[in-house]
Order: C-alpha cells, then structure tokens, then sequence
C-alpha cells in the first residue's frame, strides 16, 4: 500500500486524538455519512432522523452529530463541509483520516471500513423547465473550482473526459477575447458512485419524490462564478449558467441541470478513494425562470430520507 505514514503532527495534527478542524476521534464518525454545507441542518436532520445522539460536536463552525437512524436502523453521522470545495476539502481529509489512520502510529491501517458520503443540498437550477422543489440525483459533476486540480484522481469514464472538453470549449467561447483569464479556467468531471445513483433514484421513486438525474456544475463561488452579475467588477464569463444549460453533453439523456458548491471535489476525491459518493440537492433557484423558493425545508427533509433509506444498501 502507497503512501502509508508515518505522518507529521504538522500535516495531520492531532489534539487529544481529535482530528483539528472537526474535534472528532476515531470512531465518533459513522461509517456512513451524511455531509450538508449549513451547520444549522446537521441538527435540523438529526432532530427528525435520530432518537438519540452518540456525538454532538461543534468546532471551528463545523457540527457533527452521530446517532443511530430511526428508519433504518442504522449508524449514521451527519456533518458539516461548510461553503465550497476549499473547506470541503479540510472535511473529507479528516474524515479519510479518521477512517484510515492509526493515530496511534500515524500509519496507515493495513485494513479499513469502506465510507459511503451522500451531499445534501441545496442549488440553482439552470433548466427552464425543472420546478422549483424537484431534486437532481447527481450522475456527473463538473467542477469549476481547481480543489480537484490538486488531487490527481484518474478520470472515472470516457464521459467525464468528454465533459471536460466540451466545457472548457465552451468556457473559451464565452470569454471575451482579450480577457485576463482566458483559456485559464480548467473544469474537471467526477462521477457519483453509479450504484448509489441508483439506489437514490429507487428510493425517490418509491416515496413518490419529485426528482431528475443530470449533471452538476460546482462552482467556486455563489456570485459571478454562477452567472450572478450584480458587482461593479466585470464578470469574466457572462451567462456562464445560461451557456451551461446550452451544452450537448453528448451523454445520451443527460444535461446540465444545476449548480452548487461542492460536489465536483466530493466524487472527485472519494472516487479516487474508491468509495462510494453521491449527490442530492434541491433546486430552490431557477435562474431562466427567475424564481426563488424562499421555503425549502421539506425538500431537504425529503432528500434526507432519501439518502437515509440509500445508505442502508
């Protein structure tokens, strides 16, 4: 096994056997996992899912809460990513490292549990015709954000290569001539664990939940990077959701069908991995259409217990 240790207290530091940035031990993390953005909706699903909590631990605005899950059964940890692919990559190194490193030794275990990681989320729609409320099971993503530049994961298909092309085309096309950082926006394409894609879309399916399966664009940030124009500073890209929605995939079936924050790097990473990961985010913004859904409360509840009946398989 590559890469096994020992590593330095100044690369993985540990305090108290607490991971830095989580303050959670070996052990405290469900081997299945529940990751959102919001702090505030770790307990908004714990409270509807769980009967009692093992851990409930907050640090550095990152919350933890692990119980065992009322419809299932089973073991389950809910936590934080925070805002985007930089802190989301903090989280699921220290989550790897709790699952795979003897903080003992600082050694790689010889053998580990495999994780399963379904994002809940919210996200912009870039569709005219997805209702507000539907949820996108994400198949592919693409990530605009250069987390992922950093972790040399090989491409999962031939399709995330094909979506890397056909992005970065279109990127080019769409920044004016003469612009700064043209040519310097590299997308890459991850894709969901196709057996948890599936699981998700039959358990939607089954309780009778509002959902389509596309492709996602994770962006590095909520304004300009999503075609939100609202600066005194010139956007780099304009209509950059717009010419997304546009794209021929040349996946049969599959268009872009939503933006958000984090994805890329999460399938990105945990595919890398070869663990299981997927995506379930709400559209609560359709930006053709110019809506806004100001309550989506229950459209998180019915992702949660999608991915909550999901990671019993």
């Amino acid at each position: 096994m590559k890469n096994i240790g020992p590593y330095n207290i100044s690369d993985l530091p540990i305090f108290k056997n607490r991971v830095y940035h989580l303050d959670l031990s070996p052990g405290e993390l469900a081997k299945n996992i529940i990751i959102v953005g919001d702090p505030e909706r770790v307990p908004f699903i714990a409270e509807d899912f769980f009967d009692n909590y093992e851990i409930d631990r907050e640090h550095r605005g990152l919350r933890t809460i692990t119980g065992i899950s009322r419809d299932t059964g089973q073991r389950v940890s809910v936590t934080t990513s925070g805002m985007g692919t930089p802190s989301l990559e903090i989280v699921l190194n220290e989550i790897v490292a709790l699952n795979e490193i003897d903080f003992s030794t600082m050694t790689r275990k010889e053998k580990f549990d495999p994780l399963t990681i379904i994002r809940i989320g919210t996200s912009g729609g870039v569709q005219s015709d997805t209702a507000l409320g539907t949820l996108i099971v994400t198949d592919y993503a693409v990530g605009l954000d250069n987390t992922g530049l950093f972790y040399n994961s090989a491409s999962q298909d031939k399709n995330c290569e094909l979506l890397e092309e056909k992005v970065r085309e279109c990127i080019d096309t769409a920044t004016a001539r003469g612009s700064r950082f043209k040519g310097r926006i590299i997308p890459y394409a991850s894709r969901s664990s196709s057996e948890l894609t599936a699981i998700m879309e039959r358990e939607a399916v089954k309780l009778g939940v509002i959902y389509k399966r596309g492709i996602t664009v994770s962006s590095s940030g909520f304004f300009a990077n999503q075609g939100r124009d609202i600066s005194r500073v010139p956007v780099t890209i304009p209509n950059i959701d717009g010419m997304l929605a546009s794209i021929n995939t040349g996946i049969p079936d599959l268009r872009v069908e939503n933006m958000e924050m984090e994805a890329s790097f999460l399938l990105h990473f945990m595919g890398g991995l070869g663990y299981r990961a997927g995506a379930l985010c709400a559209v609560i913004d359709n930006r053709r259409e110019d809506r806004f859904a100001d309550h989506y409360a229950d459209h998180i509840k019915d992702a949660a217990r999608i991915a909550m009946k999901s990671l019993q398989s």
